[in-house]
Parts: C-alpha cells; structure tokens; sequence
C-alpha cells in the first residue's frame, strides 16, 4: 500500500474554509503535549445576515481563545483534543448582540500493525454566527444551528500490493429556530469501501463504490434520498511535498417525492510544499449537495474549483490567499420551480506578522459573492478584520 495515502474524502474537506477567516493562518506548533491559544480581535461585517437586500452592517469585537491536546498514549496509539471559542459581540445587531461558536473535536488513531490502521474523528460544533450564511434566507433571519461529525476510517492490506479501505461519516444538522429546523435539520451518512493496488511507492490504483443517505427530520418523504457513486481513480505522492488524487465516475440518486437522477461525480485534488510554511494547493470537485431552499429545489448541482496558497516571505512575514468558485444548477421541484442557474465564489487574504515566538498579528479580507437566476439568493458580504493571537 502507498506510504504517503490522501486522508479520507480531502476534496471535499480542501474546499471547507477555515474557521473564523477563508485565507489560512499559520499556527505556532510549541512542540509540547498542551498548547493555549489566546485571541481578540475586530472586524467590519457590511452583511450579518447575508441578505439578497436590506443588509445590515456592522462592526464586530471578538475573542478566541483555544486548547489543543496531542499525546501518543502507546508506541502505536495516538490522541488528540481540541477546543475552540469565538465570542463576537456585533455591535448594531438586532436583539442579540453576543454570539458564541463553539467546536470541540476528538480524534483517536491507532495501528494495528505495519498495514492495518484505524482513525476516528468526531466534530461537535455549536454556530451562532456561521461563516458562510444561507443563501435565500429571509432577511434578519437567525442561522445559528448545531453540526455533530463523526469519521472513521479502517486501512489495511491483503498483500504487499494489494488493500483495502472501509470509511464512514456520520453528519447531523440541528438549526436554532424553528422555520429553519423545519426545513433542514437532517442527518447525513456516508460509506465507502475501496481497493487499491500499490503501482509503485508513490503511486496506487483504486476503485471504490459509496452509498450516501440523507434523512430530513421532518418532511422526509419530499426531501430524503440516497446515492450509489462508482468511481475509480489514483493517488500520487513521489514526496512528502507532493500529492495528488483523482476520483472520477458517477452517482445514481433516488429522491422521495421527485424524479431519480444519474449524473457524473469527480474530485481531484493537488497539493505542493514547496517551502516550510509555503503550499499551493487546487482542485475541482462535481458533485450534487442540498440546498438552503428545499421547499423549491430538491438539490443543487454543483462545479467547485478551489486554490489555497501560502507563500512565507520571510520568517516573520506570511501571506496568503484563499479562492473558491461554484458555478451551480438547482433543481427545481415540478410545478413549483424551475431550474435556476447560481454562481456562488468566496475569496480570502491574509497577512500575518509574527514579531516574536508565541504572538501573531493577521489582517484579513472575507468575501462572499452569489449571483443566481433565483433574485431571493444573491449575496454580497465583506468582512475585514484585525486578529491578535498569543499562544503558549
């Protein structure tokens, strides 16, 4: 099997921004078991509520302290622990104007021998004031929800060539208010098995089947569906600088209450270091995902490319640059909707100081553009910030 494997589903977790900002910020790694992180800042948000009309904006103070937890509990046992705070007071928002973002992660890895390895990770994350807003939301509407993730994944080999992997994700959503727990609160689950043929040390084959089944908490026989994909690929990594993954085929979707659908699936993913805090990484993913608007639209068919970059100009000095761009369809209900066409693109900069060991300083550029047949889902929205960290 391949030493230098891709992490399970990496196309779609590259395209996820990160948390707080869109750009990566390059974090101090202490090289201790415990690392504290304490943070403040301030933004300018010209959209809290990402509303197609109507916005409102405002100034934002925030705090962000953090804890992070990494130990090798045996030689072939390791843990981690992480938890993560932003409190934001918004200034000129209606009713309430403190937020809180909560994330507390878990993951636990272990090897059973040299071929034979196990990963779970579990996400539990409480949004009050979400990075990326709702399209189509009513405006001044609250989008707070609660997200639990699970992953596991199960690697081993038959032979020196040959292996398998089984993965699984488990995703339940729970929004805060009741018009949109109607609507979307839903659980998510994912499977996978592969099998990979090792081509070289650096290289494999592979050909896997996935089966996706998402269950909406109320209305179901409207909006539920699952999904069969077929896909084979490759991975490549020559080094410890290098990767790259392809997935390619197609999925067959049946829904409740609407026409089933086949149509073609693909991630490819690329990543280059090509310096110690300097990456580009890219990709291309076409897949069909749910929408914030499935009383009209059953899915959303969707074309993401994605690019990060991080380019360290000096030891002190790093910036970096995050873009996502989404040319989409949704697919309107019979009788109710028709199809409408979306393009969705979010855009990130970044640039950190790090005067001395344990501090930064970041400036950062959030933007958020969607442009759709369907006038209720436009946005616009623009927040830039100052963020100050210290970690020890």
């Amino acid at each position: 099997m391949t030493k230098r494997s891709i992490a399970f589903l990496a196309a779609t977790l590259a395209s996820v921004p990160a948390w707080a900002v869109y750009a990566p910020i390059p974090e101090e790694e202490l090289g201790q078991s415990l690392t504290v992180r304490v943070g403040g800042g301030v933004y300018h948000d010209n959209n809290i509520f990402g509303g197609a009309t109507g916005e409102t904006e405002s100034m934002v103070y925030r705090f962000s302290p953090s804890l992070k937890f990494n130990a090798s509990l045996t030689a072939q046992t390791f843990f981690s622990a992480a938890y993560d705070l932003n409190w934001d007071h918004v200034v000129d928002r209606p009713e309430n104007q403190d937020l809180y973002n909560h994330r507390l992660s878990a993951r636990l890895a272990h090897a059973f021998s040299q071929r034979s390895t196990f990963d779970f990770t579990n996400t539990y994350t409480i949004a009050e004031n979400p990075e990326s807003l709702l399209a189509g939301v009513p405006l001044n509407t609250d989008q707070s929800f609660k997200n639990n993730q699970a992953d596991l994944v199960f690697k081993s080999g038959i032979n020196e060539r040959l292996g398998y992997t089984f993965k699984a994700r488990s995703s339940i959503y729970a929004f805060d208010i009741a018009t949109l727990s109607e609507q979307l609160d839903r659980s998510e689950s994912l499977f996978g098995l592969s099998l990979d043929y090792s081509v070289s040390e650096a290289s494999q084959l592979l050909g896997e089947l996935r089966y996706l089944d998402v269950s909406y908490d109320s209305l179901g026989n409207t909006k539920d569906k699952h999904s069969y994909y077929y896909l084979a690929g490759f991975d490549y990594a020559p080094s410890e600088k290098v990767s790259i993954s392809v997935r390619a085929g197609f999925e067959e979707r049946y829904r409740s209450g609407a026409p089933d659908d086949d149509s073609p699936y693909a991630e490819i993913t690329g990543r280059y270091a090509y310096g110690e805090k300097s990456f580009v990484s890219a990709g291309y993913i076409r897949t069909t995902e749910e929408n914030s608007n499935v009383n009209l639209y059953t899915d959303i068919e969707v074309n993401r490319f994605f690019l990060t970059l991080q380019h360290a100009f000096t030891a002190q000095v790093t910036g970096s640059v995050f873009y996502n761009i989404e040319p989409s369809t949704l697919n309107g209900r019979a009788g109710i909707a028709p199809d409408a066409d979306e393009t969705t693109q979010r855009g990130g900069l970044a640039l950190s100081y790090q005067p001395r060991r344990h501090w930064l300083v970041a400036a950062t550029l959030d933007i958020d553009s969607t442009d759709s047949d369907d006038n209720n889902r436009d946005l616009d929205r623009t927040r830039i910030g100052l963020d100050v960290r210290y970690t020890f």
